[in-house]
């Protein structure tokens, strides 16, 4: 039973069938290079992979690298983003993001934490993303379905991305934490959903906190 067994076996079993049965997932986003992808990132705070993929193909054409965007206008760029969640912010980080890209970077995105977090628009969660797709440093990026997921599956009972993040990252092994992320936000998608969790598909009940307490 889920309740009897300790909590590096519950990790060992979770992230065990995660490995063994989606061992190649990747990122939802579509971006072709670091600039794509830290762009992608930003406008998918709260917003959909979907509706970002359908709002970068002409954002893109239109602004292809970091100089361009950094010399965009607000309104050219709120016109092409207008779609996603929070357009005037995002806009506005889009182009402050670019300009401090261009100025302190030379246009090449950081690889560190703290460095690309300097970056307008770039929180933690942001930030551990791109370090870990475009560089596979060793950090988890929490969003509301990782936390979600991991919250039920007792992987951490933890209430904020922070202290999930540092639950996570103590247990999953270095080289396994850059498509841990990749694992529990499309387990979190399309099994674990926020208000309709699919148990009856789901492949780790037998291990999952939540669907134990459930069935109690």
């Amino acid at each position: 039973m889920p309740s009897r067994i300790t909590l590096n076996q519950r990790y060992k079993a979770i992230i065990g069938w995660f490995a063994a049965n989606r061992p190649a997932v990747q990122s939802e986003l579509h971006f072709r290079n670091g600039y794509e992808l830290i762009v992608s990132v930003i406008l998918s705070a709260q917003c959909t992979d979907k509706r970002v993929n359908m709002v970068t193909p002409a954002l893109f054409e239109r602004y292809p690298d970091p100089e361009s965007l950094a010399a965009a206008s607000f309104d050219d760029v709120l016109a092409l983003v207008r779609s996603v969640s929070y357009p005037n912010s995002k806009a506005r980080h889009l182009i402050e993001m670019a300009r401090k890209l261009v100025a302190d970077f030379h246009s090449a995105i950081p690889s560190d934490t703290d460095s690309l977090m300097s970056l307008p628009g770039v929180g933690r969660k942001t930030a551990n993303v791109v370090a870990s797709i475009l560089y596979d440093k060793p950090v988890i990026a929490v969003d509301t379905h990782v936390l979600r997921v991991s919250n039920r599956l007792g992987l951490s009972h933890g209430k904020t991305p922070e202290k999930v993040e540092a639950d996570l990252e103590s247990h999953i092994p270095v080289e396994q934490r850059a498509i841990s992320h990749h694992w529990l936000i499309l387990h979190g998608r399309y099994t674990c959903t926020a208000r309709a969790p699919k148990c009856g598909e789901c492949p780790l009940t037998q291990w999952c906190e939540y669907y134990s307490d459930s069935r109690v």
